[in-house]
């Protein structure tokens, strides 16, 4: 009995410390492989893999040696919000949605990205409303789904 529950002691303790973040990672990487560094610099642009690092169990590529060295000093800086689904769609209604790696914007020094298909352009919404409000429904969403 001793054995089944340090057992099952050590397996709780294994889960409640290796629960990773769900991140959006279509195509192997965050972001769709564009360079989260650059984004910094108003420009949506895929990596190279010979640029490639890893974070939190993310790949993530970029386009120069210089962002891959900027990303590895600082990589919680430029991790996308939200595990990089869609701003728009947690704070609507907290759904991971896929997203448009060239319809993003940079507020506040955090990196969102948006879904932009079939007509609808979520940034467009995003930004026609109260932006803040958005932020802290979707941080609020962020908190009950990201493990999940």
């Amino acid at each position: 009995m001793k054995q089944i529950t340090l057992f099952l002691l050590f397996f709780l303790y294994q889960s409640a410390f290796t629960q990773s973040v769900d991140y959006n990672t279509k195509n192997g990487f965050a972001a769709e492989g564009y360079d989260v560094v650059a984004y910094y610099d108003n420009n949506a642009i895929e990596g190279n893999k010979l640029y490639s690092s890893s974070y939190d169990g993310v790949n993530y590529k970029f386009v120069s040696q210089q962002n891959l060295d900027t990303f590895n000093s600082n990589p919680i800086k430029y991790i996308p919000q939200y595990g990089g689904y869609c701003a728009y769609a947690m704070a609507q209604n907290g759904k991971k949605v896929g997203v448009n790696p060239k319809t993003f914007e940079i507020r506040n020094g955090k990196l969102y990205l948006f879904y932009n298909a079939w007509g609808t352009n979520t940034l467009k919404l995003w930004l026609k409303n109260n932006v803040k409000g958005l932020q802290q429904k979707a941080d609020q969403y962020w908190e009950a789904v990201k493990h999940k």
